[in-house]
Parts: C-alpha cells; sequence; structure tokens
C-alpha cells in the first residue's frame, strides 16, 4: 500500500500523480491536503505515521521544493525520505538507502519526470548487501 500527501504548493503536482497512479491501478491512501493553505510538517507527519504503523510500506510527500517535506518526514523514527529531481535519483534512494519516502517539489518538477520517478521508487527493491549495514547505521542513529 502507498500513502501520498502534499502540502499547497504541491497540490498540483499530487493531482497529476494520483491520476497515474489511478491509471496503473495503484492502491493508495490519501492524505490531504485538498488545495487548502496547510503547514506541510503536519502532512508529513500523517504519511509517516501510516508507514511506521505498518498501514502502508511505502509513501509520496510533495510540497514547493520537496525540501521542508523531506526535513519533516526525517524526524519520524523509521523514516528514510529522500528529496528526488530525477529517474536516477528516485533510483539510487531505492537501490541504495533503503528509502520509503519519495519527496518531490511541486514548484520544481514537471508531471512527466514526476510520474516516472515514482514509477521507478516504486519498482525498486533495496539492493542490500555493502548496503545494509549503512543502512543500519542511519538507523542506529535514531537511537542516539
Amino acid at each position: 500500500m502507498l500513502v501520498i500527501g502534499c502540502d499547497h504548493g504541491g497540490y498540483a503536482l499530487k493531482k497529476e500523480i494520483l491520476a497515474h497512479l489511478d491509471e496503473k491501478g495503484v492502491e493508495y491512501k490519501d492524505m490531504g491536503c485538498d488545495g487548502e493553505s496547510v503547514d506541510y510538517p503536519l502532512i508529513a507527519e500523517k504519511v509517516c505515521n501510516e508507514i511506521v504503523g505498518k498501514n502502508a510500506d511505502k509513501g509520496i510527500l510533495i510540497c514547493g521544493t520537496g525540501i521542508g517535506i523531506s526535513i519533516a518526514a526525517n524526524k519520524i523514527k523509521g523514516i528514510r525520505a529522500a528529496v528526488c529531481t530525477d529517474a536516477y535519483t528516485a533510483k539510487y534512494t531505492r537501490l541504495h538507502n533503503d528509502s520509503n519516502v519519495l519527496c518531490m517539489g511541486g514548484r520544481v518538477t514537471g508531471g512527466g519526470v514526476a510520474v516516472e520517478m515514482v514509477d521507478i521508487f516504486l519498482e525498486t527493491e533495496f539492493e542490500g548487501g555493502r548496503h545494509e549495514r549503512r543502512v543500519a547505521q542511519i538507523t542506529a542513529l535514531e537511537e542516539k
């Protein structure tokens, strides 16, 4: 299951992504917003709590740049959120970092690039191997 959320800066891009997910038959839960002005940390918390609570496997968060919402998401234990800007970063955040939240900027990312990143993020599995040690080290930082 996928969970998705945005603030007002990411609303238009979220609509494009949702249309793409509907077309592909991907099951998702939309945590808002619906275009109204909202504070992105609250949306990040709602989406990430679904992942941490095991109600979803992965998430997508969108704000104006993707930066603020990713910072908020990464404050939540168990979340590895990555701002991605192209297919390469979307692929390698899954392969090497086992990221569970894809963050994007609605004001800086076009719809075509966004849906390409979504597909790659959802289809790419964690490579494991030498990267497992590094992900474990990231997880250990949460315990400090």
